[in-house]
């Protein structure tokens, strides 16, 4: 029998987010562009004004976003925030644990993709390192992955996207029992315990009604330099 899940509704991760308003070298305020190899991602946008910029292999597109919008895509998306007025969005990742366990990969140049640890060395922010510190860091980070974006997206031809796929999906493999354990006790716990529901049902067991639960909390971090801004991030993840 299937317990009941006991994190967020469906396995997802949720977080609160406001997009950097840090100019790169191209003059455009925003986040670390970088793209997730399982996960997908939506954004509930809920003040200010701005874009994404995604790059797949079927182009490059962007797309407005302001108060109200709802937009999501899937994995294989590099995704670049752009804040032109206090972008602030609610973000919805499937595979709740799994982005926080490596899932996304920053469009460093190749140089910073051969390896776990040159990838780790160029993107690590310290944990423990004063406020400055970490903020320079997400800086240089991020203004590595706009170089390498932008080398993406403006190749001529499909093979040094193709190639960046190569390299993220070799970085992540050693971590990939990780990634199905988390899934397994995530995002799948969540649907067989709805499959156990139906078949509860069916059977005419209402036991699980009885076993109604309510959960709140607040963040239980505030304002962490993420990828793409400074992060609420909650606590109720499996």
């Amino acid at each position: 029998m299937v317990s009941g899940f006991a994190g967020l509704p469906g396995g997802v991760a949720l977080s609160h987010l406001s997009v950097y308003d840090w100019p790169a070298a191209d003059g455009v305020c925003g986040g670390t562009p970088h793209m997730h190899l399982t996960c997908s991602e939506a954004y509930v946008v809920t003040g200010g004004r701005g874009a994404v910029q995604t790059l797949t292999a079927s182009g490059y597109e962007v797309t407005p976003l302001a108060p109200g919008t709802v937009a999501w895509f899937t994995p294989g998306t590099i995704h670049r925030l752009v804040d032109e007025d206090d972008l602030r969005i609610t973000v919805l990742m499937q595979n709740s644990g799994l982005p926080e366990a490596g899932d996304a990969v920053l469009t460093l140049p190749p140089e910073y993709l051969t390896d776990p640890e040159t990838y780790s060395a160029a993107t690590r922010i310290p944990p423990d390192a004063p406020q400055e510190e970490q903020e320079r860091v997400a800086r240089a980070r991020r203004d590595l992955a706009v170089a390498g974006y932008r080398a993406l997206r403006d190749a001529d031809g499909p093979e040094p996207l193709a190639a960046f796929h190569r390299a993220a999906a070799a970085l992540v493999r050693p971590r990939l029992a990780e990634w199905r354990e988390r899934w397994q006790r995530g995002a799948r716990a969540a649907a067989a315990s709805t499959g156990d529901q139906l078949d509860r049902l069916e059977r005419g067991d209402l036991s699980h009604l009885s076993d109604a639960v309510v959960r709140a909390e607040q963040p239980a971090a505030y304002g962490k330099f993420g990828m793409c801004g400074r992060l609420d991030v909650y606590k109720g993840t499996v």
